[in-house]
């Protein structure tokens, strides 16, 4: 699914997502990745919802974003609080989606000049 022409003086934007990649600029991603508007971290340790720990989403406190957007893969998934209670306890919202609608919501949020990492998972 194509979604956005890309703009350098936006940040990153994604372009495109499938179930096997995911298009930022002219990059693809097959791998579970963090995205901020001006950086991305490509292989980020989970590659699976169910592989999720607390280390995985308290690395994304020091990025100082406003909201994380977690995508879950396929379908929509709800991770324990205990996953995300660093999050919490920095005032750092968190909001689960598929991972095709974290990267739709995302590219809004970054448009809109909003701080905002999307942690995105396959599967």
């Amino acid at each position: 699914m194509k979604f956005a022409l890309a703009d350098p003086a936006d940040g990153y934007l994604i372009r495109a997502y499938d179930d096997q990649q995911i298009l930022i600029g002219e990059q693809a991603f097959r791998r579970s990745l963090v995205l901020l508007s001006d950086r991305i971290l490509p292989d980020w340790r989970p590659d699976h919802f169910d592989r999720l720990e607390p280390r995985d989403l308290d690395l994304l406190i020091g990025l100082e974003p406003d909201l994380v957007l977690l995508g879950t893969g396929s379908r929509q998934r709800f991770p324990d609080p205990s996953l995300y209670r660093g999050l919490i306890d920095a005032g750092i919202g968190l909001e689960a989606m598929t991972t095709a609608a974290a990267c739709r919501t995302y590219n809004i949020l970054a448009g809109e000049g909003r701080r905002v990492a999307a942690a995105l998972l396959f599967g």
